[in-house]
This record gives structure tokens, sequence and C-alpha cells, in this order.
């Protein structure tokens, strides 16, 4: 059984990582070193995020195609690219795109797509403390 923080670093993380390092690149004009500045990785993972040989493609997708993520995700960027790159703002926003992603759920469909036999009543438990916000409690 997946915890839903393992959910998020084993998967959701480098699947926002890659989107964001594509889009500051190719949007923005940032180099890889100063993108892995900004995301607290190395150049090399980012040269892997952004040719797609890190990050699920089919999260990725999926992501993208959920309006208000695509949106959050744009403001994200758009921060990282101004000069507010280094602020708690920042840090803020991802905070909030991966909480918003737990709360509205997205969350669960990526672990069913990870783990096919979850037990309904655990699933149960684990979606009304997502639904109750931090602490699930």
């Amino acid at each position: 059984m997946l915890l839903p923080a393992e959910i998020e670093s084993k998967t959701l993380i480098p699947a926002l990582r890659a989107i964001i390092a594509k889009k500051l690149a190719e949007d923005h004009d940032i180099r890889e070193d100063e993108i892995s500045k900004m995301l607290g990785v190395t150049q090399a993972a980012i040269s892997n995020y952004i040719r797609g040989t890190r990050g699920d493609p089919v999260l990725i997708g999926k992501l993208l195609s959920q309006d208000k993520v695509a949106a959050m995700i744009d403001d994200l960027c758009d921060n990282l690219a101004s000069d507010m790159a280094y602020t708690p703002l920042s840090l803020s926003k991802f905070i909030g795109l991966c909480n918003y992603i737990k709360s509205s759920l997205l969350i669960c469909e990526i672990h069913h797509n990870l783990e096919s036999d979850i037990d309904e009543e655990v699933c149960k438990e684990c979606e009304s403390m997502l639904l109750k916000g931090p602490g699930g409690f």
C-alpha cells in the first residue's frame, strides 16, 4: 500500500518538475542550469525532464488536461521566470499546486494507476482524510 506522500514524491513531483522545466526552457527561454537552481535538482535531471526521459508522460498529459492544474502551473512558471524565482511565494505556489492535486482527489487516480488492487475501505478512508485537509483530522 502506497501512502499519498509516496505517490507524491515518486510520481507527482517528478511529473510536475518535468512540466515546469520544459515550460521554463521553451516558453521563457531559461537555461537548464538556471532551472536546476530554481527547482533544486541537478542540471542533468533538468535535461532529462526536458527530453522526456524523466516524469511519467501519461501523468504529465493528465495533469495538463486539467484546466485548473494547467493554470496553476502557468502561474508558477511565470513567477519562477520573473524576479520572484527565489522567494517564498514560489515555494508556496508549488505546495499549493500539490495540495490542490491531493484535495481534488487527482492523486487518487494516480494511485489507482500504480496499484490496481487497493482495498475499497482503505481508499475511502484515505479520500476522507485528503478532503479534510492538512493533518486529515
